[in-house]
């Protein structure tokens, strides 16, 4: 019986352990996380996502503190147009981050960011050039393209020394998302080095509408793989959205998969940046309470746990100190949604919003308690103490399951 751990993925001639641990965003996806899936052979994620939030944690920067200072006489104002990143501490954060990240990195695996094209920031194309360019600066071994077609980002890019020489990919739930992504990019004379194929099962947002229940992730897998086959591409796929077991992964790598990317089961470990108190939650936590609802403000469907404080809640928008989600324009449909019930409930403190949410502050407090499908199945991978909480497990011994396990088994920590 065949074991992940005897296939491999090949990037010309570099050997991987073929899994990837998803860029889970805003420092969900720790450095730390990351730095381990390279130590022991894999791919492992950093997210860009909020990087000016992440450096200050990590470095004792103050990035935000200074964004807010600079915007605090617009707080008040509805229209936040006004509100900009600064460029050139954009790049400074990404170089930190990355950068460091880098410096760390230890044993024969990789670490790539994965760079959301849904952080408009107020500039859209603007910020990202920066974004992607700066980790490429920093050393990044790769870029997933996360969040959005990136039918441009390629172009972005194209004249960076690195173009060429890190290995870049893109996350995509379609044959039709890859293939208009293909023909955009095509100008660049530049294939990706990898697909990331997400399925319906994934955590945080989905590339699929409300309907997301009628897809499946092998059906989608193997569209993709036959046509690039016809077309004689030879592009690693990586499935990604529900493989909880090593047997999962085996099934999708006996098909002609080049690696899995996983996520929803690290989101427990030690090396993960979710506080402690929430991971509790994410093991306690029932098949009914894993909802899919649309109050992102970025307009995809996203997963949760019903019990995250950040849904009903309705905090002032602080675009000011973050503003990641303010399109070209300045806007954001949290804003109007925070609006309309400050015209309805006028006078009232506190208002509820339940149509958005505030993706920036409630991220940033690991309020947005977004999940993987399975992560009710949890419970199952630790053991319960006395005092009613599960044990929190070390990345390395996830990873090495998912490595090493047979017949859908789940390895309990010693």
């Amino acid at each position: 019986m065949k074991r992940v751990d005897d296939f491999r993925l090949h990037f010309g001639k570099q050997e991987l352990v073929p899994i990837v641990i998803g860029g889970m965003g805003v420092d969900i996806s720790t450095a730390d996380l990351a730095l381990e899936a390279a130590r022991l052979g894999g791919i492992g994620h950093i997210s860009d996502a909020m990087v000016k939030t992440v450096a200050d944690r990590r470095f004792n920067t103050k990035f935000v503190k200074d964004k807010l200072k600079q915007y605090k006489y617009n707080v008040a104002n509805s229209d936040k147009s006004v509100v900009q990143f600064d460029l050139g501490q954009l790049a400074e954060a990404t170089s930190l981050h990355v950068g460091r990240t880098m410096e760390a990195k230890r044993g024969p695996g990789m670490v790539f960011v994965n760079c959301m094209e849904k952080l408009t920031m107020n500039a859209p194309k603007e910020t990202l050039r920066v974004r992607l360019a700066s980790a490429l600066d920093a050393g990044a071994d790769g870029i997933t393209l996360a969040a959005g077609l990136h039918l441009g980002s390629f172009a972005l890019i194209e004249d960076h020394p690195r173009f060429r020489d890190a290995k870049l990919g893109i996350i995509v739930s379609s044959l039709r998302a890859l293939q208009l992504f293909l023909r955009k990019s095509a100008r660049t004379n530049r294939m990706p080095d990898y697909v990331v194929v997400e399925g319906p099962l994934a955590g945080g947002h989905l590339g699929f509408g409300m309907d997301w229940a009628k897809y499946d992730l092998a059906t989608i897998v193997a569209e993709i793989h036959a046509w690039l086959l016809a077309e004689k591409l030879d592009i690693p796929l990586i499935p990604a959205g529900g493989i909880f077991t090593g047997s999962d992964a085996v099934s999708f790598l006996e098909k002609g998969a080049g690696a899995v990317q996983v996520a929803t089961r690290f989101t427990v470990t030690r090396e993960c940046g979710l506080p402690e108190d929430v991971q509790q939650h994410y093991f306690k936590a029932s098949e009914e309470e894993i909802v899919v609802n649309q109050i992102s403000p970025t307009g995809y469907p996203m997963r949760m746990l019903a019990s995250s404080p950040a849904i009903g809640s309705g905090i002032r928008p602080n675009c000011e100190a973050y503003g990641y989600l303010l399109d070209s324009n300045g806007n954001c449909s949290y804003i109007d949604a925070y609006n309309r019930q400050l015209e309805l409930h006028p006078g009232v403190k506190k208002v509820s919003v339940m149509e958005k949410t505030c993706m920036c502050t409630h991220m940033r407090n690991f309020d947005l308690w977004t999940c993987g499908h399975y992560t009710y199945r949890l419970k199952d991978t630790s053991r319960k103490g006395a005092d009613g909480n599960y044990e929190i497990l070390s990345a390395e011994h996830v990873f090495r399951d998912y490595q090493f396990s047979t017949d859908n088994k789940l390895a309990l920590p010693d």
